[in-house]
């Protein structure tokens, strides 16, 4: 089995490709999703514990206050990836697990290099695009401020030193275009598989 980590800043547009590579057949494992099912449930006594019983409203977790807290305290975050990262890691370990069969896995996480993920993976694709656009694309996805978005993207590598650790780079400026690089590496990927 291969491991492919598929990354990109927020924004970048990794989630439209992990469905690409889903529409494919691919098992996919999205990292995010996992995580946030896991701050509803498994988690939910701890986030409490550390960060209080206020982040929850109705018993769902109010994921914008957070963000908002947790993106401007760089202890908050470091005690939030704490509690996260080992839960999600060990339903990827499940997963894969479930999987077995399958000649390719699909690993995404937006910080798969800042966690360290990326070493559990035999290649990593990194979704890239020009900042300005991500800061527009996230402010129309969530409804959220321009400086809410900024500050996610302080917490989160710059694309140049990802692109060190990265075996495949997509520029996702254009989609539509970026699928067709992406439909190529793809094709290749599995004619490696099969010799």
């Amino acid at each position: 089995m291969k491991i492919i980590g598929l990354t990109g800043g927020i924004g970048s547009g990794k989630s439209t490709f992990l469905k690409w590579f889903e529409s494919k057949g691919i098992p996919c494992f999205d990292s995010d999703k996992v995580g946030r099912v896991l701050l509803e449930k498994e988690l939910k006594e701890k986030i409490i514990d550390r960060f209080g019983p206020s982040l929850y409203s109705k018993g769902s977790l109010d994921r914008s206050k957070l963000a908002s807290y947790v993106f401007h305290d760089a202890k908050a975050l470091k005690d939030l990836n704490k509690i996260v990262h080992p839960a999600v890691q060990k339903a990827f370990l499940k997963f894969k697990e479930a999987n077995r069969k399958s000649p390719i896995l699909i690993k995404e996480a937006a910080i798969l290099f800042e966690s360290g993920g990326y070493k559990d993976c035999d290649l990593v694709i990194l979704v890239c695009a020009p900042k300005e656009l991500r800061i527009q694309r996230v402010m129309h996805r969530d409804a959220v401020s321009r400086e809410a978005v900024i500050a996610r993207m302080e917490n989160q590598w710059d694309d140049e030193k990802k692109k060190a650790l990265a075996d495949f780079v997509i520029e996702n400026v254009e989609t539509e275009t970026a699928e067709k690089h992406l439909e190529v590496l793809f094709e290749l990927l599995l004619s490696k598989e099969k010799h």
